[in-house]
């Protein structure tokens, strides 16, 4: 940063300035001592100068190290080194009116007791932070884009499908409330959940291995179920909430939040022609086996009919028998119905 080399050259120059001063009191040439303190004004900014890159790398490093260690601090933190800090300086008032009795006593003493009170109270507090939860609101830092796993979304496991196939952008985000849940599932006396409970605990897993997860240790035991969380938690940070839930989804677009849907999707990516489904075509070459004729619906979708050669060129009525997905795309499989047959 061109203003931070800057202000170390003008760092550079006051102390070749003060030094210059320093030297020159006692000097019984002011002109001479004029000329010692202007070429060290130039030696300290040479020197500033040479030394700027390597302060700048320094500053910059020590800011991030600050900003990574302030990011980092939890409201429970601040509030336990607050509450440490408020106990030394009521002792060291108390102590401080007790030692005001003494003869040697000077100002000197109630600062040292405060320090003294202040290193022991500020880092006990700071280690047991989790007594003064009580002083602080449940807080999560906004993380828009990411997106919130509720438990019937990891038990269902086709998540592991999308995040394989790299359709799942952003953070996955399972909060440690679906965990517990998923624990306890595992856990259950009955053995139809706890079927259900292994079953998502293995699939985040899977998923582990595919993309990274945060877990967010995040709760609010004012809140009576885990949908109410979910919703707390959507709502606090901004983000997506992924689930199956028909009705939790519901409630969460009311609150206004963005809802996906697992099983939404799929339903709109199902084959629009069905086992049963009757369509016209037109058939256009034969196919590999005897008699098949092969025809095209309008999306570029391949139709293999079976005895349907003899109708090449004709529009035809035919039933759908078979849907399969490939690799390279989808093919149906079809008969021609009995009435364009006869």
């Amino acid at each position: 940063m061109l203003s931070f080399r800057l202000l170390i050259m003008l760092l550079g120059l006051g102390l070749g300035w003060g030094v210059g001063q320093q030297l020159g009191r006692g000097s019984v040439n002011p002109e001479m001592g004029w000329v010692n303190t202007l070429s060290l004004m130039l030696a300290g900014a040479l020197a500033a100068s040479l030394l700027a890159a390597r302060a700048e790398r320094f500053w910059l490093r020590e800011v991030s190290r600050f900003g990574r260690w302030y990011a980092g601090l939890s409201p429970r933190t601040v509030a336990a080194a607050t509450s440490g800090l408020l106990v030394a300086l009521l002792l060291s008032v108390l102590l401080g009116n007790l030692l005001r009795s003494l003869p040697f006593y000077t100002w000197v003493w109630s600062v040292a007791v405060t320090l003294v009170l202040a290193a022991f109270f500020v880092p006990f507090a700071v280690r047991n932070a989790e007594f003064f939860g009580f002083l602080t609101a449940p807080q999560v830092r906004r993380k828009p884009g990411s997106k919130i796993l509720d438990s019937n979304v990891i038990i269902d496991g086709r998540i592991v499908e999308l995040a394989r196939a790299g359709f799942l952008e952003g953070s996955l985000v399972v909060p440690g409330f679906v965990l517990r849940e998923l624990q306890l599932l595992s856990d259950h006396g009955d053995a139809q959940k706890r079927t259900r409970g292994k079953r998502g605990l293995s699939v985040l897993e899977e998923l582990r291995e595919l993309r990274p997860l945060t877990i967010e240790d995040w709760d609010d035991p004012a809140l009576p179920t885990v949908d109410d969380k979910l919703l707390r938690l959507a709502r606090e940070t901004g983000g997506k909430l992924l689930t199956n839930d028909g009705n939790l989804g519901k409630i969460a677009r009311l609150h206004g939040l963005e809802v996906l849907s697992i099983h939404a999707a799929a339903v709109a990516l199902r084959p629009q022609a069905q086992a049963g489904d009757v369509l016209t075509i037109t058939v256009t070459k034969g196919g590999q086996q005897q008699g098949q004729g092969v025809g095209y619906l309008e999306d570029g979708t391949m139709v293999i009919v079976e005895d349907g050669l003899k109708f090449r060129g004709k529009p035809t009525r035919v039933q759908v028998v078979n849907n399969v997905q490939t690799n390279v795309g989808r093919m149906i499989f079809a008969k021609v119905e009995k009435s364009d047959a006869a």
